[in-house]
């Protein structure tokens, strides 16, 4: 999924062209600006920071450094881009566990 969307539309970012009608959004959790990192954990780069009330893609999901956020505690990362990843532990999936693919 190294697909660049920004690029072939001027400059809005819609997500990766691969399957992009196939994937559900969520909503992140309300009065939270969520942090995009690099890869499935707070160590990774900041990529960027989300508004508050954004829904973001799941384009896949891996395990990771676990988080405890709105959601509760996990280790799930959520792909949300190529190769930008959000905590699971701030998206409203309604599930504990996995509700997409796994990354890799």
């Amino acid at each position: 999924m190294s697909v660049d969307r920004a690029q072939e539309t001027g400059g809005i970012d819609d997500g990766p062209a691969v399957e992009a009608a196939a994937v559900r959004t969520y909503a992140v959790a309300p009065g939270v600006r969520l942090n995009v990192r690099s890869g499935p954990g707070p160590g990774y780069n900041l990529v960027r920071v989300l508004p508050e009330g954004v829904r973001v893609p799941v384009y896949c999901q891996t395990p990771g450094t676990t988080v405890s956020g709105t959601y509760g505690t996990t280790d799930l990362w959520d792909l949300i881009d190529s190769g930008e990843y959000v905590s699971d532990a701030y998206v409203h999936t309604g599930s504990d566990g996995y509700i997409a693919a796994r990354c890799g």
